[in-house]
């Protein structure tokens, strides 16, 4: 999950991550073949409510962290083709 976060902050939507724990020099740019992978392991994370993610979240908590883990899918997914409606001949 935190791997899919730093991928995330690094999209054009993307939060940026600030957190006292972090290296001082900024991250180097990750490869945007990682989005996807991010996004598939988020997916499985939010798909198994009764797997591992039961056991990292209390009850109470877990609507609001689905929403978290809801916001960065949204942000790694990648973006639509771009479909042109009609052919404009020059």
């Amino acid at each position: 999950m935190a791997a899919a976060a730093l991928i995330a902050a690094q999209c054009p939507e993307g939060d940026p991550v600030d957190t006292s724990y972090g290296p001082e020099t900024p991250m180097p740019l990750l490869p945007s073949d990682l989005r996807a992978l991010a996004d598939e392991a988020l997916a499985r994370i939010l798909g198994d409510e009764d797997g591992p993610a039961s056991n990292w979240v209390n009850p109470e908590d877990w609507k609001q962290w689905r929403a978290i883990l809801t916001r960065l899918r949204a942000v790694l997914a990648p973006p639509p083709p771009s479909i042109a409606l009609f052919d404009v001949q020059p």
